[in-house]
């Protein structure tokens, strides 16, 4: 199920191993979110097709993890779905710029047998779930939503991620946004107390779980479920239609999203640390977030951080076209001066 994703991992690790490392130069490490894992992979691999004084080394073991990594200076970029908080930002030894990368959406994904796709949800029963306050697939308020599927007496298996990830920050930050008992009681977060649930280490072994598991329910960027087989749910949005997860409906929200935050994204010094959960528009999907890549504003080596600046630079103006065969959705071009005002503020040892 897995054998996608473990040959983009393995040609990853090839770029640090294999006969290209023979004539790289320069190693940039990073650390982080497993959300924009599969497309950050493929970005590596070409990037490196284009320069090969360059290879990379790339943990993905969760936003937390990444955050930590780059605030202890142990690699040269942090990847992550959750953004830093001014207090954390000050934490850290030196200016740390948030560059947004792609826009992804959370899928809620399920293994119920001998029901496949058309799975409807709100957020009140989507909660009630991850809440344990419904146990079984058949209780009334499923029932009422999905009229037409045969919903067995099986108790729901809850799923979610047992590490500190910028999925989970993203999907706990849609329940507080939409109920208000989750937020009173286990808020919003890269790590929460989870009332019910098995856990799962990282979005590949959460799939796995999910896949290997009747009757379970679990939250995944939308390109593991897709690459992977699983069914997905349609969750009612703030419009009150019910929509599925895909590029467009990824796109939708992320529009409405940019259109309160224009005058933000196009101040003096661009701050890209916004939410795009739950927003207005009959085709947006309600649980949508950023992925950034952490980087220091000021650079420690001249060759990493010219390194770092020029490929900061191609993910920003070539590698944006290949978002949508991995069901990420690229930055609006409204953005795309921001950013690269952003990227041009990091300053490199002369």
């Amino acid at each position: 199920m897995l054998r996608h994703l473990a040959k983009t991992l393995a040609l990853v690790v090839a770029l640090s191993v294999g006969a290209g490392a023979a004539y790289a130069d320069t190693t940039l490490k990073g650390a982080g979110a497993t959300f924009p894992h599969p497309l950050y992979s493929k970005w590596f691999r070409d990037y490196q097709a284009e320069d090969p004084s360059v290879t990379f080394s790339y943990e993905a073991k969760g936003s937390g993890h990444g955050i930590k990594r780059i605030i202890s200076g142990e690699v040269d970029f942090g990847a992550t779905d959750k953004f830093l908080t001014d207090q954390e930002l000050k934490g850290a030894p030196g200016k740390l710029l948030h560059v947004p990368t792609v826009i992804g959406a959370v899928a809620v994904a399920y293994n119920i047998p001998g029901i496949g796709a058309g799975l409807k949800l709100t957020p009140q029963a989507l909660a009630g779930i991850y809440q344990g306050k419904i146990t079984k697939w058949n209780a009334p308020l499923l029932a009422k939503l999905n009229p037409k599927l045969r919903l067995p007496a099986q108790e729901i298996v809850v799923v979610h991620r047992s590490d500190s990830s910028g999925t989970t920050s993203i999907f706990t930050d849609y329940l507080s946004a939409v109920d208000k008992s989750w937020a009173t009681s286990v808020g919003k977060g890269t790590s929460v107390a989870w009332p019910v649930g098995e856990g799962a280490e990282g979005s590949s072994a959460l799939v796995k779980k999910i896949g290997e598991t009747p009757n379970s329910i679990g939250y995944v960027e939308i390109a593991y479920a897709l690459e992977n087989d699983l069914n997905t749910a349609a969750l009612k949005n703030k419009s009150g239609k019910f929509v599925k997860a895909n590029v467009l409906s990824t796109r939708a929200a992320a529009v409405q999203a940019m259109k309160k935050q224009t005058g933000k994204a196009l101040s003096a010094e661009p701050d890209f640390r916004l939410s795009l959960v739950d927003q207005p528009g009959k085709e947006s999907y309600p649980v949508v977030g950023l992925t950034w890549l952490l980087v220091y504003q000021e650079q420690r080596d001249a060759v990493q951080g010219k390194k770092l600046v020029e490929f900061l630079r191609w993910q920003l103006r070539k590698a944006e076209k290949m978002t949508s065969t991995l069901h990420y959705t690229p930055l609006p071009d409204t953005w795309t001066r921001q950013v690269e005002q952003t990227i041009d503020s990091i300053r490199v040892p002369q």
